[in-house]
């Protein structure tokens, strides 16, 4: 039985500074922050994941500049990335400096809020999507509420090192990009990443595909020459910076388009992730590859927008608890064995996920049979085979933690308990 977790940590990316216009520099910490050097003191995005990695935030920052602190923003509302937050406040203090204002946009509160509601759920999911054990987030998932808010642009300082902070929507309905006229650099935050856009995740609340489209098209019309992303490698050059941007918004609209046109042929969510076929053209360029996401969340969330909850099987309207269905199907199963070989065969075959659908006939009931036993370590063990085959970052992590769960007897139920 493995529990062990990759050491890399939690959605860090490095250490450190990195100037990418006069004033101008990348924060690496819990992703890519963002520090901007303005006449009225320093702006910084994101105060990070708190602990030895702020720390090393703000020792990264003082090596840039001795200037008062004047402003901490929030890229989003997501949980983690201001835990740091306090610490930015006790140095600007420790320093004598006037309190920086904490700034996000006019979303962020009512986020929190919701954090707050379901704050046992928002920990027990971070555990499962980034394979940590239970109990790792208890103390790791501070909220601190901004100060500020605003609606559409914010600017801070004048002339030449006059920034601009911009409603961004986009992973979130709280993101904020980071402009810097003058220069013509955009920090982009959670709007842009080097991978198919977080759309869709399984764990959460739906995210709006054509207003994440509607946003890439309005950074590019501010003609940055440089677009730093919240993840991974700056776009360099403005012809660059258009063709990734525009590119990316033309996908997410041609993928809300077929999932319309098969949903409008009286598709269901199955059928259609089976008969959609994603263009290479579109799909199979290096900045829409799925290495957090994947294109089918994008499909269930585009699906989900438009439709209910219901998977038109008449069954699943009125169901009876989980354990009693498991019970049931695996009682009126009198040849348990055969539907053991028969997944095997499919997994020898190479269909793991058709062996999947098989073995869950039996995987997922209660009782200690030995051929329920051995479902399930089949199943487990299948599971990590598929987390080796998929490239999606949460798909991996969900595949394994399922796995963990089977094999310490907790039928991969995600139980909030």
């Amino acid at each position: 039985m493995s529990n062990a977790v990759e050491d890399k940590p939690f959605l860090i990316v490095g250490s450190g500074t990195e100037t990418v216009a006069p004033g101008l520099h990348i924060l690496r910490g819990q992703g890519q922050s963002f520090v901007a050097e303005t006449d009225a003191g320093l702006v910084v995005v994101d105060t990070g994941p708190g602990g030895s990695v702020t720390q090393g935030m703000l020792e990264a920052v003082r090596r840039l500049s001795d200037a008062p602190l004047h402003a901490l923003c929030f890229s989003h509302g997501h949980i983690g990335y201001n835990a740091g937050l306090p610490q930015w406040l006790a140095h600007a203090a420790e320093r004598g400096d006037a309190p920086p204002r904490v700034i996000a946009h006019r979303n962020v509160p009512r986020r929190l809020a919701r954090y707050r509601e379901t704050h046992a759920l928002q920990q027990r999911m971070a555990e499962i999507q980034f394979r940590r054990p239970a109990g790792f987030f208890a103390q790791r998932l501070p909220l601190h509420a901004p100060v500020e808010t605003f609606d559409e642009v914010l600017a801070i300082g004048q002339g030449e090192r006059r920034i601009e902070l911009r409603w961004a929507p986009s992973e979130t309905d709280d993101a904020i990009a980071l402009w810097s006229p003058a220069q013509r650099v955009l920090y982009g935050g959670a709007a842009l990443i080097d991978s198919i856009p977080n759309i869709g995740t399984p764990f959460r609340t739906l995210r709006d595909t054509v207003r994440w489209a509607d946003t890439l098209d309005a950074l590019a019309a501010l003609g940055p020459r440089l677009a730093v992303r919240e993840f991974g490698p700056s776009i360099v050059g403005e012809a660059e910076v258009q063709h990734v941007l525009g590119h990316t918004a033309h996908a997410l609209r041609w993928l809300r388009a077929e999932v319309v046109r098969l949903m409008n042929e009286g598709l269901g969510e199955r059928e259609l992730l089976a008969r959609i076929h994603l263009p290479d053209e579109l799909f199979g360029v290096e900045w829409m590859k799925p290495a957090y996401g994947d294109p089918s969340y994008i499909v269930r969330d585009i699906y989900r927008s438009e439709n209910g909850w219901w998977d038109r099987n008449p069954t699943s309207l009125h169901p009876e608890p989980p354990e009693a269905v498991g019970r049931a199907v695996a009682d009126a199963i009198t040849d348990k064995q055969a539907v053991i070989d028969q997944a095997s065969a499919l997994a020898d075959q190479g269909r793991v996920q058709l062996a999947l659908h098989v073995i869950d006939l039996l995987a997922t009931a209660d009782g200690a049979a030995a051929e329920i036993a051995e479902a399930r370590r089949l199943k487990a063990a299948w599971l990590r085979q598929r987390a080796a085959e998929v490239s999606s970052y949460v798909s991996r992590n969900l595949y394994r933690a399922s796995a963990d769960m089977l094999e310490q007897g907790t039928q991969a139920r995600f139980s909030i308990r």
